[in-house]
């Protein structure tokens, strides 16, 4: 069943992990990609492997909720840090509605999912010579 059309900008948002990057000096080898279904403007946020789901919500409300309030949706994977105890347990705190994606089901976290391979590419044609510090370009490559 297809989500509904949000009706304005941060109210339905997908979030992702791209991985298998190189870490960076800064410790950084995962990026938290986190999309407005609406205005389809992206948030990249360096992060890493290891990160546990207390960091990752960390990331999530220092980064978008900060700037952009509560979504009412959150679309993402089945990625255990989205699935734990904690991460719903937040979520239903903040009043957001959580949606599973499933496996290979394009319709419901197709976007997110192409993002990623775009910034995968974007990264790759950025950091020629410094792939080691790739975390670096992400602010730029939020506004490309």
């Amino acid at each position: 069943m297809p989500l509904p059309v949000p009706e304005q900008p941060w109210q339905v948002v997908s979030l992702d992990f791209t991985t298998g990057l190189p870490t960076t000096t800064s410790g950084h080898d995962v990026i938290l990609v986190v999309i407005d279904k609406f205005s389809k403007i992206g948030h990249f946020i360096p992060t890493h492997t290891t990160a546990r789901t207390e960091e990752a919500s960390q990331l999530f409300v220092g980064n978008i909720i900060s700037q952009h309030g509560i979504p009412t949706t959150l679309i993402s994977d089945r990625d255990p840090k989205f699935t734990s105890k904690f991460w719903k347990e937040l979520m239903s705190l903040l009043g957001t509605k959580l949606a599973m994606s499933s496996a290979y089901h394009l319709q419901t976290d197709g976007q997110t999912e192409s993002l990623n391979q775009i910034v995968e590419q974007l990264l790759r044609a950025a950091c020629k010579d410094k792939i080691s510090k790739w975390d670096l370009h992400l602010p730029i490559l939020e506004f490309a």
